[in-house]
């Protein structure tokens, strides 16, 4: 068998021809198994019989919008999606992510993030079901024990920068808006103080990142929220 029949299957639910085409080479020339639909309908046919370990979505389907494709999948699978549209509008990013989308992505895209994109999407997925510390670069975080390190070192933190990081840890990968993000730290009453986040994020930085102003743990995306790429 070769390297793309043995590789993870990812399913592509793109109406476009050509993209979903380039979709699939630079997908199985990086050791993907690719299937494919061209409308929502067979996408969540396939979503369910081909069990894939990521999806690729289009937002400008055919037959019915992305997102309802997308809150669809989310009832029964929580198969890591990865939105790829035209669409470039904060809104509909943040709409894409409250729906339970793992990442977006707007055309026209870049092959290789496309790539690290879906792999990082698997990986993380993955990562729950791991024991024992999470490590990223100098940094490992052991959440059943409430333990941070840095460079060997235990790093200090208060309650809620330590919140703060484990949720991002386990949201690892995918992009949380600053509403979620403040709704599951804070709480309800507190999704439109989008400065708690600022301040809060750029303190772990001081602690946990080589350089904070240029920082590789936690990464900005822009207008949006914050993604733990550890």
């Amino acid at each position: 068998m070769n390297a793309i029949a043995a590789g993870p299957p990812v399913l592509v639910i793109e109406d476009e021809p050509q993209i979903r085409r380039l979709i699939q080479i630079t997908l199985e020339s990086s050791g993907f198994r690719v299937h494919q639909a061209s409308d929502g309908k067979e996408g969540l046919a396939r979503s369910s019989t081909d069990r894939p370990e990521a999806v690729v979505l289009d937002l400008g389907l055919p037959d019915m919008d992305g997102i309802e494709v997308l809150k669809q999948i989310r009832i029964r699978s929580t198969v890591p999606v990865l939105i790829l549209s035209v669409r470039n509008a904060e809104q509909d990013v943040i709409s894409c992510l409250n729906a339970g989308a793992d990442d977006y992505l707007i055309k026209p895209f870049r092959q290789g993030e496309l790539v690290a994109r879906v792999k990082a999407a698997i990986r993380h997925r993955q990562r729950p079901e791991e024991k024992g510390a999470i490590v990223a670069g100098p940094v490992s975080i052991d959440l059943d024990a409430r333990v941070v390190k840095r460079g060997g070192e235990i790093v200090k933190l208060t309650g809620t920068e330590y919140a703060l990081l484990a949720l991002f840890v386990r949201n690892a990968g995918r992009v949380l808006t600053h509403r979620y993000i403040l709704e599951q730290v804070w709480g309800p009453s507190y999704a439109e103080e989008s400065q708690y986040t600022r301040v809060y994020v750029g303190q772990l930085r001081k602690k946990l990142e080589d350089d904070p102003s240029n920082p590789s743990l936690i990464v900005t995306e822009s207008g949006i929220g914050y993604r733990f790429a550890g």
